[in-house]
């Protein structure tokens, strides 16, 4: 396995080869796409370095729609502009979508069966044990943001104990480290 702080030492032949990507992505990650992400694009393809990766993250996560939908789409921008993106994301949803049409027309007939009920219990496990184990990976490159670990900790009170509206949260924690990120960047030479 490549280690994964090392800097990105290739980047997609092509955009049908950053559709296959994607594709790829998409079918291995049921439950949790973001982790086989990280895995993906930073140890397997080496297309970013798990700083990168982690920026790109942030943006996506402040930006409205899917995470890993908005990570398609800064990655196929990135390396083929417009075009990299629809082929990115068309990768990202293409076969998922058909098979999760497929899922729901069952899901109608078998939703209540017992051993249905069971096994969606079990998976929903499985993918907050992905979504930890990333969280893990990527934490080493967290380790010096003291602004990063003030911002986790109050989100949690807001959110946790005050059971403030997350959209609210959200919105003033976003704006505050959006200041203190462009305060901290008009310092650096």
């Amino acid at each position: 396995m490549n280690a994964p702080n090392t800097a990105p030492t290739s980047a997609p032949a092509s955009r049908a080869r950053l559709f296959a990507v994607f594709n790829r992505l998409a079918l291995r990650g049921f439950g949790g796409v973001l982790p086989w992400a990280q895995r993906t694009l930073v140890e397997e393809e080496r297309w970013f370095t798990s700083e990168q990766f982690v920026e790109m993250l942030t943006l996506a996560q402040v930006l409205p729609g899917p995470n890993i939908a908005n990570v398609a789409l800064m990655v196929g921008d990135r390396f083929f502009g417009l075009r990299g993106a629809l082929a990115a994301l068309g990768g990202l949803l293409a076969v998922p979508f058909a098979i999760v049409m497929t899922l729901a027309l069952l899901y109608g007939s078998f939703g209540s069966h017992p051993l249905v009920v069971a096994a969606l219990r079990g998976m929903s496990a499985v993918s907050a044990g992905l979504v930890i184990g990333m969280a893990g990976k990527l934490l080493p490159t967290q380790r010096r943001n003291l602004p990063g670990w003030l911002f986790v900790a109050a989100a949690f009170a807001m959110v946790g104990p005050l059971h403030w509206p997350l959209h609210w949260v959200m919105l003033g924690l976003g704006a505050c480290s959006i200041a203190i990120a462009r305060a901290r960047g008009s310092r650096r030479p």
